[in-house]
């Protein structure tokens, strides 16, 4: 398996555990994002990497931000930590 093969699979993986949280199902996910019921289950299996505007359609219908998806939270730093503490 190669590194692409193995972000589809962490992808499908999130995108199921996230459904599973939300007490969704595949159809009910489907319906929410505007996408087939089939593209969702082959996203699921990391069989289809979906577009960044379908990611994020997937993403906001399972209740996160689309920003969420693709921007990493900055590193917490010192000078970010003690803003917080006085403020």
């Amino acid at each position: 398996m190669d590194r692409s093969d193995r972000i589809l699979q962490a992808f499908g993986a999130r995108v199921r555990q996230a459904r599973l949280a939300k007490g969704l199902t595949q159809v009910q996910l489907a319906d929410l994002s505007g996408l087939s019921p089939t593209f969702i289950v082959e996203v699921e299996r990391g069989q289809r990497f979906p577009s960044l505007r379908n990611a994020g359609r997937i993403y906001e219908a399972l209740g996160y931000s689309a920003e969420n998806l693709l921007l990493p939270k900055a590193p917490d730093t010192g000078r970010q930590r003690a803003r917080r503490r006085r403020g």
